[in-house]
């Protein structure tokens, strides 16, 4: 028997969660809810969904940042479902990492269609990366969004802790500053060296 598909939806709108909910599942899948940012990345590193569906508006912040955030461990599709609908949101949403983007309203035929694209490709790319990464003293829970060394918490900025994130992201190559300033700080910040100077040093 095979086991089903585990979507995690991260949405506030409890009546927009169920509707979506009742769709996922009709698609045979486990269903998983959080309704805010930070309880997301939480269940995105204890569940390992094979599918994010995420809103943009949550009320603990925005959900590029999260987003962003689980590009650095996670490769998992995720489809943003969001009733922001000028262009400049979904190009932000699909440069931070979104692989759809579906503007409300919608349709439940359109939003299950997408479900099952997106799942065939992350069936066919599956990554199983750890939440968790460790070097030497040092313990990164991109989950949690914690850091700490020898036990003790490392309290970082978030453009700090974005950019370790995105470096720890990469064991064992070499990022182009532009790669860099792309990743943290958005495309129209790619001349921007300064930035990553200051950061890094």
């Amino acid at each position: 028997m095979t086991t089903p598909a585990r979507v995690l939806i991260v949405e506030d709108e409890k009546q927009i969660r169920r509707f979506v909910r009742v769709a996922v599942e009709e698609e045979g899948c486990e269903v998983v809810e959080a309704e805010t940012r930070a309880q997301g990345l939480l269940e995105a590193g204890a569940r390992q969904p094979a599918l994010l569906i995420l809103d943009l508006g949550l009320p603990d912040g925005n959900g590029i940042d999260l987003i962003r955030d689980l590009r650095g461990w996670s490769d998992i599709p995720v489809l943003i479902l969001s009733a922001r609908s000028q262009e400049h949101h979904k190009i932000d949403a699909l440069d931070a990492g979104a692989d759809d983007y579906l503007t409300k309203p919608f349709s439940v035929g359109e939003l299950r269609a997408r479900v099952r694209a997106l799942l065939r490709r992350g069936s066919r790319s599956a990554d199983s990366a750890s939440p968790v990464i460790v070097f030497g003293q040092v313990v990164v829970d991109l989950s949690r969004r914690l850091v700490t060394r020898d036990g003790a918490e490392v309290h970082l900025t978030p453009i700090e802790y974005r950019l370790l994130t995105v470096l720890v992201g990469h064991p064992g190559k070499v990022l182009t500053q532009r790669k860099l300033l792309r990743e943290i700080w958005g495309p129209s910040y790619v001349e921007s060296s300064h930035y990553l100077r200051v950061y890094v040093g």
